[in-house]
């Protein structure tokens, strides 16, 4: 049986398997509010949100279980001139150090199981901006085909309440050149009934 790694090996090398270029949209849209300092993006595939990070100063730390995925980065990152720390690992097999990142982002990567160690790696007042594929009734045309692989209604956001949830969406929205029925979670490491909140601006400003 071939390992995670061969498959999304075969996975990366193959022509049709295209992914989005641009970074998370919350992330983008967020990202003159995130405190500053080191990144950590999970499943980074081609990079597009550890790329995003070093474009905007954070020292990023990105990691992905595929070599072909993290070549096809390192020359993205190349052609930028930009810096980021590309390591191959299984998060499943990788220790990750408390308190050490300032924003941990993740991608269309189901991993529930590892969030307990994502949020420990939180510094106070860090920030967790994650999006994944729903089930859906709707008509979808990108995602995961089985539905194993997709996030119920308010999975994620269940699986965050210990933190302070700063924005949280679910909704349908287009992927690439499809249409992805996605949530959307915005979560900062901090407790507490008075707390401080980003002002942003609207979305037609």
């Amino acid at each position: 049986m071939p390992s995670d790694r061969d498959r999304w090996n075969d996975r990366y090398q193959d022509p049709s398997f295209d992914l989005p270029d641009d970074p998370i949209p919350e992330l983008e849209r967020r990202i003159e509010t995130l405190p500053e300092g080191r990144a950590l993006d999970v499943a980074t595939g081609t990079g597009r949100n550890a790329l995003f990070l070093a474009a905007n100063g954070y020292a990023v730390d990105a990691i992905d279980v595929s070599d072909v995925a993290l070549e096809q980065a390192r020359q993205r990152a190349d052609q930028r001139a930009l810096d980021v720390n590309w390591r191959r690992a299984d998060l499943a097999e990788t220790d990750l150090e408390t308190d050490r990142y300032d924003v941990i982002t993740v991608a269309f990567f189901a991993a529930l199981e590892h969030l307990p160690a994502l949020k420990e790696a939180l510094a106070p007042g860090g920030v967790l901006v994650y999006e994944h594929h729903l089930r859906s009734s709707d008509q979808i045309e990108v995602g995961p085909s089985s539905d194993r692989h997709r996030y119920r209604s308010n999975d994620l956001l269940r699986a965050c309440l210990d933190l302070t949830i700063l924005s949280y969406e679910e909704r349908r929205r287009s992927v690439i050149d499809g249409t992805a029925a996605v949530a959307t979670l915005v979560a900062r490491n901090s407790h507490g009934g008075v707390q401080s909140y980003p002002l942003l601006a609207e979305p037609d400003e």
